[in-house]
């Protein structure tokens, strides 16, 4: 691969990666360490991620369980639990927190769903719009390389974002099915 090209690429695989990470926050009926990922809590000043304040374990297919090393730091869990977007109460027995994932309605994963769809379509606008500062680069470079140096560029360019499309859809795929699954 060129290094011309490589500061391009690394920037589309960085929006694969993200796009993956906000797949893992998105609940598939299936409790799963991921979704409590973005919260943040509380703890002596700073905001940190639960898993820096507790144990998270999944005891049961639907179940999260967060003991916190500290149990003062419970009611603070539980405020950035409710607070984030998540859609789960929290329950406590004063010594650990637990999350009960309910079963997806039919509707509910309809929505996540689409939710999935739009995700994808935005990771492929930003992998169009690497695409198309790439391709404004290689034209400034008109004066010092050749005009076919700079189609070669381009057409190497545009593989490398049918490639990237191509998995968008795939992990789209992927996640649309999982959610779905009952």
């Amino acid at each position: 691969m060129d290094d011309r090209m490589k500061p391009y690429v690394e920037k589309m695989e960085k929006t694969l990666g993200s796009l993956e990470s906000d797949f893992k926050t998105i609940r598939a009926g299936r409790a799963n360490p991921a979704v409590l990922n973005k919260i943040r809590v509380d703890y002596y000043g700073s905001q940190v991620p639960i898993s820096q304040v507790g144990n998270v374990t999944v005891p049961d297919a639907r179940i999260l369980q967060i003991a916190p090393w500290e149990t003062s730091q419970i009611k603070g869990i539980i405020k950035a639990i409710n607070m984030s977007d998540i859609g789960i109460n929290p329950t406590t027995d004063g010594k650990v927190i637990r999350l009960v994932f309910p079963v997806l309605t039919e509707e509910r994963r309809k929505e996540l769903t689409k939710e999935v769809k739009k995700k994808g379509e935005e990771a492929k606008v930003a992998i169009r719009n690497i695409r198309r500062d790439a391709d404004k680069a290689y034209k400034k470079l008109k004066d010092e390389i050749s005009e076919d140096e700079v189609a070669d560029l381009q057409d190497e360019l545009q593989k490398q974002t049918d490639k990237k499309t191509k998995e968008i859809d795939k992990m789209v795929e992927e996640k649309s099915k999982e959610i779905l699954t009952v």
